[in-house]
């Protein structure tokens, strides 16, 4: 786990998964910006060659835009309540569909 800390760009978000070849990048955004800042890091993964990273993430996000962050690439999305539990199991079921040489 990397921790970058809050206020971070996309650039920045995805600078550092580059920099540190991440198998993930989880985002918790409870500012509102999730429509701007998901599309963001999505595009910049995109341009970055690592559009295969898991990208998933959290927050105050409401069900219209749920549904169209997941259209975008979005793997999941984990609202205020959602436990640790949950948050492990997805990524357990996510790294045994989708193996890569994990250290």
């Amino acid at each position: 786990v990397i921790y970058l800390g809050l206020r971070q760009t996309p650039e920045m978000i995805v600078s550092a998964a580059v920099q540190e070849d991440v198998d993930a990048i989880g985002i918790s955004i409870l500012s509102g910006a999730h429509m701007t800042v998901f599309p963001r890091i999505l595009e910049q993964m995109k341009n970055n060659k690592v559009d295969d990273v898991l990208l998933f993430g959290g927050g105050i996000i409401p069900d219209a835009d749920y549904k169209k962050l997941k259209e975008l690439g979005v793997r999941e999305l984990f609202t205020p309540g959602a436990s640790t539990k949950e948050v492990v199991s997805f990524l357990n079921k996510w790294v045994e569909e989708n193996p890569r040489s994990l250290v």
